[in-house]
């Protein structure tokens, strides 16, 4: 495990992009699994330049790792809606690199994944109740892969913001469960601000519980978790 600490949400964001142009620069397939949320925002923005109109990343390939979708409309679900508006349609990223996951295909992720060679990293915020993707506390285990997670009323209330129409609000979503996550060859860990620094202790100091669903992260081989100061404040190791 390695951990960067920087100065604030902008340098985290900094760090954050680089790290993932690391990946983006080999020369071989790429497959990266990126977070949606408002983290990763200012992370996009400084993306979109270094990743426009630059051929040489034409084999980067990118996963979306849950999905929300729309009861009612056939259209495209709340992650990879917000992942196209933040970055993949200002970057030019071609759409046969955009490889969506929704409710209709989640049990071919895994599959499918395996096939494009795996994962090389997964980008991953943290929620202040230690969820990752789609695996909040109580809604899957240690060992699912990608899975559909029905929705009970506190569910249904979390997720009712992202609709403006009320009526639209699932009855489900679909995630990639932590063995999937886990199955990563890299797993990028970023949060900032202080709300933060509760769950970061717990998540890094503390011992593995599925009721925290993050903790299970802290025994990937090649974990990176980058902080800015606000979020490491309650660290003590």
């Amino acid at each position: 495990m390695k951990i960067i600490i920087t100065k604030n949400y902008e340098e985290m964001s900094q760090v954050a992009s680089q790290h993932l142009l690391g990946y983006m620069y080999r020369k071989k397939r790429v497959n990266l699994s990126i977070t949606a949320g408002t983290t990763p925002l200012r992370m996009y923005e400084l993306l979109v330049p270094q990743v426009k109109e630059k051929s040489y990343f034409s084999d980067v390939h990118y996963y979306n790792f849950d999905e929300i979708p729309y009861k009612i409309t056939k259209r495209d679900g709340i992650t990879i809606s917000d992942l196209r508006q933040y970055y993949f349609t200002p970057a030019g990223v071609q759409e046969s690199n955009i490889h969506v996951l929704d409710h209709e295909n989640y049990k071919e992720q895994d599959n499918r994944i395996a096939e494009d060679g795996g994962l090389d990293a997964i980008l991953l915020g943290i929620g202040a109740d230690g969820h990752y993707c789609g695996n909040l506390p109580g809604t899957t285990k240690f060992g699912d892969l990608t899975t559909r997670v029905d929705c009970d009323a506190e569910m249904k209330v979390r997720i009712a913001p992202h609709f403006t129409d009320i009526n639209e609000n699932p009855d489900f979503y679909v995630t990639m469960g932590p063995k999937s996550v886990m199955n990563a060859q890299n797993i990028i860990l970023f949060a900032s601000g202080k709300k933060k620094a509760e769950i970061m202790k717990r998540v890094i100091e503390g011992t593995v519980d599925e009721a925290i669903p993050a903790t299970i992260l802290m025994l990937h081989p090649n974990i990176t978790i980058i902080l800015d100061e606000d979020a490491a404040s309650l660290l003590t190791k």
